[in-house]
């Protein structure tokens, strides 16, 4: 495949999409490129080898983010690993959004920029030097909390997140609680999602084929997670918007593509 630094059969992506999301966080810290991963494939990097047999699941796409400063130097960069740009999605969603496609293997690779913005805005590029791969565990969670219209992947990726690692009030290997607390604190519409699919997770353990002391850590980490967010000083936004409730749809539709 043709790149901008001409024909390089070793910059073609590889056929096990998980082994080509590490590809690409690899070259990316060897170039200083400003991209991590996010979503799925960011949450399967963190667990451990190998990953619990009931929280896998298969992966269509891969996800990054990038500094809004850094988009365009993503993009080359992205490009030059092997991957086709979608020209005209691109130039309609500048500085929010790109599309870029591993035309052999029949993939998509999503670039968000600066925000993460589907039903929900997580920021997710504001703490870019709290982990050197992917975008920090609290956020990395936020992007599956936000979705309204949760399936069971995505339920998967909240499990398999909470199940390796601590809630606390702090980061490094923690959810950082305390930082998502604050934001929905502020927010009433993420915090109503957050609040219905933490329930959700909840109520779905015993669907997943786990060990008794797995749901046990999953529930006392959902509960924490939870206690924290409610307990955390709400907004005058916030309260305004609580007086509303349910009666206004409080999330974004998110545009469906590819």
């Amino acid at each position: 495949m043709t790149t901008e630094r001409g024909t390089d059969l070793a910059d073609r992506p590889l056929e096990d999409i998980v082994a080509e999301a590490q590809r690409i966080v690899e070259r990316a810290s060897a170039r200083s490129v400003p991209v991590k991963l996010v979503g799925g494939l960011a949450i399967r990097l963190h667990s451990s080898e190998p990953p619990r047999s009931s929280l896998t699941r298969q992966f269509k796409d891969i996800d990054l983010v990038t500094p809004r400063s850094g988009s365009r130097e993503a993009a080359s960069f992205i490009v030059s690993l092997g991957y086709a740009a979608d020209e005209t999605f691109n130039a309609m969603n500048a500085g929010r959004r790109a599309l870029f496609y591993d035309v052999e293997h029949r993939r998509q690779l999503d670039v968000f920029v600066g925000s993460f913005e589907m039903c929900h805005v997580v920021p997710i590029a504001d703490r870019w030097d709290v982990d050197s791969g992917a975008i920090p565990l609290a956020e990395l969670l936020l992007t599956k909390l936000q979705i309204v219209e949760l399936n069971e992947k995505d339920l998967t990726d909240i499990l398999a997140l909470l199940v390796e690692h601590e809630v606390g009030d702090h980061d490094a290997d923690t959810v950082n609680a305390a930082f998502m607390a604050k934001l929905c604190a502020d927010d009433w519409g993420l915090w109503r999602t957050c609040k219905m699919n933490i329930e959700r997770a909840r109520n779905a353990l015993e669907r997943f084929d786990l060990s008794g002391e797995d749901r046990r850590v999953l529930a006392d980490r959902l509960d924490s997670l939870w206690s924290r967010i409610e307990a955390a000083p709400k907004s005058r936004r916030w309260k305004l918007r609580d007086r509303i409730g349910d009666k206004k749809r409080w999330y974004e539709e998110p545009e469906e593509v590819g």
